[in-house]
């Protein structure tokens, strides 16, 4: 015996405890790779409270279509006749009341008042408004949910998309997705919980993050998957060139041998979610393909989508797609499309946007609707803040641009567990504060956990000595927008 067996022999707490783990490392393994086989399709974590809803879910999966670069809720529902008639005038002080401002506004002279180009009417039971530039969303309208008092704390894009997606604006928190993984676990073994989707309005536009859609200090098995256009959506899952499918599962066979007897001795959980990550890959060459093939689609759905369905990697494209994956049960998509970040040429900028995803939206309403799939499932539409009154830079009746605005914007969702045709919440005659039922970012993460069943004071983490959650220390579930 070496002197390295000898240390180890001597170091009898952790060889007491690596012996003993070796079942429990099969067990924890098994899981892992084949949840269903002990938790009854659950992902369990190192909270009691992690692996099933707390209550009844009136949800099974969220499509969340976030509008990266924060559209103007002043073009698209929040229609604001005191605009015109003061157009040109000043922002009164008594409305901004010397609330921060960007760098990119913060230097004006003058915050001239300037009113949406386009026109609205009032659709829905509840009279809703909503602009000419959505004319396939007014026709649903009946089916959504309006928030119209969102407000946050962040002016700037990156820290605002990092709010709405980890529950801060710095970078390290798990996303909505990883946190909604950890704690409900999948209800389809061959696909992941958490799928990502990206689509571009135009050029120039924000950047994104993998961060957005990290796992942070969760287990690195409920990290979002991207799923790209092309014929390689997931980089690295296909065989490389003479490997195939039999010599593939022998070595993952292998590799999970050598995994175990690792576990036994170093006791790191990282190991066991790395080899269900293989593990889930491997079915991912199955499932992925068959998922993401539209082929079979009928025209009639495409015509539904619009042309731009037909055109891999567009917002339409990949509406239809998270129609798909909700049909597999994946349980948390996100879109993420880019473009709306119009500080200036904000009327045609716009309109071009709009067009890219105000059909594909509708679209994905009512696919879901008639599959009896909406029934169970969430669509939330929305961006990281809203635009401000006033004109960034000189102003005319046909060019304005809008800073970022973080004190009001609006947000709708559709589907289970909402009321239908319902605006909640009001802004100023100035679209600038919330006078009524303010909704913060994270009363608007609580009561998404809450459609799914989960209390958000419960779904913790313990990271570094503290116990974490998506909505940190705040967050209230908004209790009258639920059917």
């Amino acid at each position: 015996m070496d002197i390295q067996d000898q240390l180890h022999d001597q170091l009898s707490r952790r060889n007491f405890l690596g012996q003993s783990s070796a079942g429990l490392g099969t067990i924890a393994l098994a899981s892992l790779l084949n949840p269903a086989n002990l938790f009854g399709g659950t992902s369990m974590g190192d909270n009691p409270a992690v692996g099933k809803p707390h209550f009844a879910p009136k949800v099974k999966r969220v499509i969340y279509l976030f509008q990266s670069g924060a559209p103007s809720q002043l073009e698209l529902f929040d229609y604001k006749p005191r605009l015109e008639t003061m157009w040109g005038q000043d922002l009164p002080e008594s409305v901004r009341k010397g609330q921060r401002l960007t760098g990119m506004t913060a230097g004006q002279s003058r915050f001239p008042l300037a009113a949406s180009k386009y026109k609205f009417a009032q659709y829905g039971p509840g009279q809703m408004t909503i602009s000419e530039l959505l004319p396939h969303t007014a026709r649903i309208a009946s089916d959504l949910t309006f928030i119209k008092s969102m407000h946050t704390e962040a002016i700037n894009h990156d820290p605002a998309v990092t709010f709405f997606q980890t529950g801060s604006q710095q970078a390290g928190r798990p996303s909505f997705g990883s946190w909604i993984s950890y704690g409900l676990g999948s209800d389809n073994q061959n696909l992941p919980a958490f799928v990502v989707l990206l689509s571009k309005g135009r050029d120039g536009d924000q950047p994104l993050y993998a961060k957005l859609w990290s796992n942070g200090f969760l287990p690195s098995v409920h990290q979002g998957v991207v799923f790209r256009s092309g014929p390689d959506p997931v980089y690295y899952l296909n065989n490389p060139p003479g490997i195939d499918k039999t010599s593939r599962r022998r070595m993952l066979d292998y590799l999970g041998k050598m995994h175990q007897e690792q576990f036994k001795h170093v006791l790191d959980p990282e190991i066991n979610n790395r080899m269900a990550q293989y593990e889930m890959a491997y079915r991912m060459q199955t499932s992925v393909p068959e998922t993401l093939d539209i082929s079979k689609e009928p025209d009639y759905i495409f015509d539904m989508y619009g042309p731009d369905s037909r055109k891999p990697g567009t917002f339409a494209a990949n509406c239809l797609l998270a129609r798909k994956l909700v049909e597999k049960d994946v349980k948390f998509v996100q879109l993420y499309h880019q473009g709306w970040d119009q500080h200036g040429n904000l009327p045609n900028d716009i309109k071009i946007q709009t067009k890219s995803v105000d059909q594909p939206s509708a679209a994905l309403i009512m696919d879901l609707k008639q599959r009896g799939l909406l029934d169970d499932t969430l669509v939330i539409w929305g961006g990281e803040f809203g635009r401000g009154a006033y004109s960034q830079g000189k102003l005319t009746r046909d060019n304005y641009g809008r800073d970022h605005h973080p004190r009001a914007f609006s947000i709708w969702m559709a589907g289970a567990g909402v009321k239908k045709g319902m605006v909640y919440g009001q802004t100023d005659d100035f679209g600038y504060n919330v006078v009524n039922q303010p909704v913060h970012v994270h009363d608007f993460q609580a009561t998404v956990l809450h459609l799914l069943g989960v209390d958000h004071e419960k779904l913790t983490f313990k990271s570094q000595g503290r116990r974490y959650r998506l909505t940190d220390v705040h967050g209230k579930v908004v209790k009258p927008i639920l059917a």
